[in-house]
């Protein structure tokens, strides 16, 4: 008997260990056979960690108490396992065909007098256990799978008839990718790699053919020149047309401050126009003109214009010269100085100016020169014009103008007093829609008082418009319309009014492609004659530049004059192609 115990004993410690070194191969290899099981969660989407950072109160409690219980379950697991019959160990099936290494059963149990209470069998725990057995969050949309974790692994019931508690039949547990398909897919990442300054790509020029211009001191100057030939029908502008072909250079200037305050701007043009073959002309005119802006403090700014042109007198003159001598040289020189305040929504401006007009002699065919003194003139004038800002946009304004207008000669050639004293008023509106359109409009009268009673005065109506319209981007309207009060030395005549008015169009086809066309129309009223002279010009040009700094330029001109007078009709065709830089 004593043997028989002893060698009962030994099988049973034989049994223990070896069942102690399956245990501690199954814990050693838990973690890899958790994910051979089953694949891996993928990565947290920053949704749940933020739900998992907010959930309430409750949630934690929820939590706790699941613990617990999981903690309870495990411990009664083991004890039930370290309590079993030896001679029973072996590997059974639980309730949904999954093997277990414990017996489960109650008479097992029974062999060592106690009832342990009955646990549905374990396998191995993967990553999938522990996901189902997490509590659910708010807004996730896997939580109620992980809710249902019991319906999935056996859930355990107590039922009070029989004291004990009571598994039920388990159901197939839904994949890693159905629980957490949200989580498994991939998102793209928000942050990704930056390029290295020097790789990154450079935002295109929106005119990569436009000047670069030059910087001298605070101003940016643009340069232009222009060289080619012209051929025209008409090189004299005279109502006997002689052709010719001609050498024409044009050298243009633009310059703009770079001031915070400020501003000033300064245009510039000079041209000489010169026969090859044909009639021989000899053309040369030249011109600048510059503005000042001074912003003195709030509300109040300073306006200041200077300007100068050089240039053969037109054919369209309103004083006849003899045939045998040539258009004299007319030299114009224009100033003024304003004042702009702004009261609330009224704007009262102050302008003071001064316009000279000189012409040098007159060449005689076959020798000699005529003087053009007498026709030498400065007007002085000032202006007071009161506007009121009705919007931001649209400002109407009402202007008064007092001059007096002085001949250098106080007696003509033919014993006329030319100087005259100048009185006008006009109304109009400004307009300023930014880039879109922005101008002045206006309409008015004006009358000239000569000091000589025998001369009829010059009164007439007044039109002034200066337009700027950009319909679309790359397209720019411009319009025009003045009116000119002309004098004269022919005897017993008081002069005459130029009404002018002009539209030119400039288009950019392409970024290495532009073309521009103008259409411009002139009436003159002579006062005390029956005369009157109808001008009419129009141009069309296109430039294609071969790089940012040279292009070719094509043009072609037509310029016509019908007049009620004899001898002043003319008509001029003119073509011009040539080379354009700019820098």
């Amino acid at each position: 008997m004593p043997r028989l115990v002893s060698h009962r004993w030994r099988l049973l410690r034989a049994r223990t260990v070896g069942l102690a070194a399956g245990t501690a191969i199954l814990l050693v290899t838990h973690a890899g056979l958790a994910q051979e099981n089953s694949p891996l969660r993928g990565e947290l989407t920053e949704k749940e960690v933020l739900t998992d950072l907010g959930r309430a109160d409750g949630e934690e409690e929820k939590l706790r108490k699941l613990k617990e219980d999981k903690i309870r379950r495990e411990a009664e697991a083991i004890r039930s396992r370290t309590m079993s019959d030896p001679g029973e160990d072996q590997v059974t099936e639980d309730t949904a065909g999954q093997s277990t290494l414990f017996p489960t059963s109650r008479a097992d149990a029974d062999a060592f007098g106690e009832t342990p209470a009955l646990v549905p069998a374990r396998r191995a725990r993967t990553a999938r256990d522990t996901n189902r057995e997490a509590p659910a969050r708010p807004g996730d949309r896997t939580g109620a799978a992980r809710n249902t974790s019991n319906e999935a692994t056996g859930a355990v019931d107590r039922d009070s008839r029989y004291g004990q508690e009571k598994v039920e039949g388990t159901k197939p547990a839904a994949t890693i990718n159905e629980d957490d398909q949200e989580r498994n897919d991939r998102v793209e990442r928000e942050n990704g790699r930056a390029e290295a300054i020097e790789s990154l790509d450079k935002k295109p020029e929106e005119n990569p053919y436009a000047p670069l211009g030059l910087r001298v001191g605070t101003f940016n100057v643009v340069t232009t020149l222009e060289q080619g030939l012209t051929a025209t029908d008409n090189a004299n502008y005279s109502s006997t047309p002689k052709g010719a072909v001609l050498s024409e250079t044009t050298l243009r200037l633009n310059a703009a401050s770079d001031w915070s305050n400020h501003s000033a701007q300064i245009n510039a043009y000079g041209t000489y126009r010169k026969s090859v073959a044909g009639e021989q002309v000899e053309d040369p005119s030249a011109g600048v003109d510059g503005a000042l802006n001074l912003d003195i403090n709030e509300g109040l700014r300073a306006i200041a214009k200077l300007g100068y042109g050089l240039r053969r007198e037109t054919a369209s003159s309103p004083v006849v010269l003899p045939p045998n001598v040539s258009r004299p040289l007319r030299h114009d020189l224009s100033g003024s100085v304003g004042l702009q305040k702004d009261l609330g929504k009224f704007r009262v401006t102050t302008t003071a100016s001064l316009a000279r007009q000189a012409y040098g002699a007159a060449d005689v065919g076959g020798g000699g020169t005529l003087s053009q003194e007498e026709r030498n003139s400065t007007l002085y004038s000032g202006a007071l014009r009161l506007g009121y800002e009705v919007s931001p946009a649209l400002t109407p304004f009402v202007e008064a103008e007092i001059g007096r207008r002085n001949y250098d000669l106080r007696l003509d050639t033919a014993g006329y007093q030319r100087s005259s004293d100048r009185i006008g008023a006009r109304a109009g509106v400004e307009i300023d829609l930014g880039e879109k359109l922005n101008g002045e409009v206006s309409v008015g009268w004006i009358d000239e008082n000569f000091d000589d009673s025998r001369l009829v005065d010059v009164s007439g109506l007044t039109t002034a418009a200066k337009l700027a319209w950009s319909p679309e981007r790359g397209t720019v309207v411009n319009f025009d319309a003045s009116t000119t009060v002309e004098g004269t030395t022919t005897a017993g005549e008081s002069g005459s009014i130029l009404y002018g008015s002009s539209i030119g169009v400039e288009r950019q086809i392409r970024s290495n492609l532009s073309a521009a066309a103008s259409l411009s129309l002139g009436y003159r009223d002579y006062i005390g004659l029956a005369g009157r002279d109808l001008t009419m010009a129009g141009e069309t040009s296109l430039t294609w530049w071969l790089n940012r700094y040279a292009g070719l330029k094509g043009r072609y001109r037509y310029e016509r004059v019908d007049s009620t007078l004899p001898n002043r009709d003319s008509q001029v065709n003119s073509v011009f192609l040539g080379l354009t830089l700019q820098r």
